[in-house]
């Protein structure tokens, strides 16, 4: 699917009436997108009213200062992992207050890339009430914007699937 500025705009507007309903707010936390989501996000009118905010922490030290991600974490299993997403998901949502937060990291490219993770490798995090938490890796063709733009379009269909099953 072509994930351009409309397509994107029209699931940030289906996350809207979903966290509607439950009246539920969302943070993000964002690695490799740099605050797409929360841009996304932010240019539906009247975001405030379920939008809490989000955490833009590109490198490990901002993961650890700004969401407190363990140091020894990072560096044992790497920025892009399970559990490092899981912890970025969490951090956002016990920092922030809000009901559901979703966090990513990955390689964009277009170098950066390891055997074991290569460029467009992303991980995904929901953090959800009651400590509910889900993940998933996707492994995404393109360049560096194609690998970003289908970062965002993952990221919010899964706080679709997160608010659905809560």
């Amino acid at each position: 699917m072509d994930w351009d500025d409309a397509t994107l705009t029209v699931l940030a507007r289906r996350v809207a009436a979903a966290l509607d309903g439950p009246a539920w707010t969302l943070a993000t936390a964002e690695s490799c997108t740099g605050g797409w989501i929360a841009k996304v996000l932010t240019d539906i009118p009247g975001s405030s009213a379920w939008f809490h905010g989000g955490f833009v922490t590109y490198s490990n030290p901002a993961k650890t200062d700004m969401l407190g991600v363990p140091e020894a974490l990072l560096a044992e299993t790497g920025a892009v992992s399970r559990e490092v997403v899981e912890a970025m998901a969490m951090g956002a949502q016990r920092r922030s207050g809000a009901e559901l937060a979703v966090a990513v990291s990955g390689v964009a490219g277009p170098g950066g890339g390891t055997p074991d993770k290569p460029v467009g490798t992303v991980w995904f995090a929901w953090a959800g009430p009651d400590g509910a938490l889900r993940n998933e890796v996707h492994h995404f063709p393109g360049d560096r914007e194609a690998v970003r733009r289908q970062t965002v379009a993952a990221a919010l269909a899964g706080v679709l699937a997160a608010a659905a099953l809560e």
